[in-house]
């Protein structure tokens, strides 16, 4: 008794869905390979917004926003790629959110302010600022390289493109800004 097999077809890798989406511009290969990774983005976004609900808007939000990002972008590692987008995105809506506070008011005029800022955010708006007097102490190699890598979230061959820098050179500052940056800030939350 013998069975014939149809041969299976491997299945198709992160590199295989976005270069078929890069072509054809079908969004069921940037949706596969999306949704191969939306749990990771769920859970950035939940690590920021400390709601599910707000975490579940944010990933659907967050795959519009890739449609037309992919083609923008030089993606090397799709994975690490789309959390640097998550967390960007989701720092975004936090930074909006306090810009806008929503003053509400009603028959009796009400007005509802938090006056007294939690200490959580209070901590994160202490740390973006720190992040910032940090950035600003590099020099120049190595602050340009981080902005246009982490911040800007351009490729190795990007910002050796934008700087005129070597990508040799565009590493180095990269590895060794981040490190100064993380000694800085270390320093800095010592003090």
């Amino acid at each position: 008794m013998s069975f014939n097999t149809v041969p299976h077809k491997p299945p198709y890798t992160d590199d295989d869905l976005l270069n078929q989406y890069l072509q054809d511009n079908d969004l069921r290969h940037l949706g596969e390979l999306y949704l191969r990774h939306s749990e990771m983005v769920y859970y950035v976004c939940l690590h920021y917004f400390k709601d599910s609900e707000a975490s579940r808007d944010a990933v659907m939000e967050i795959f519009e926003i890739l449609v037309s990002k992919a083609k923008q972008q030089d993606i090397r590692d799709f994975p690490r790629w789309l959390y640097v987008v998550s967390k960007n995105y989701c720092l975004m809506c936090l930074r909006d959110a306090k810009k806008h506070q929503e003053i509400v008011t009603n028959s009796f005029v009400e007005f509802k302010i938090d006056f007294h800022p939690s200490d959580e955010q209070h901590e994160r708006e202490e740390r973006l600022l720190l992040l910032e007097k940090c950035l600003d102490r590099l020099g120049e190699g190595q602050r340009r390289a981080v902005q246009l890598f982490f911040l800007e979230e351009k490729c190795y061959k990007d910002v050796a493109e934008s700087t005129g820098y070597d990508l040799k050179e565009v590493k180095s500052y990269i590895q060794n800004g981040k490190r100064n940056l993380k000694l800085c800030m270390e320093r800095s939350i010592d003090e």
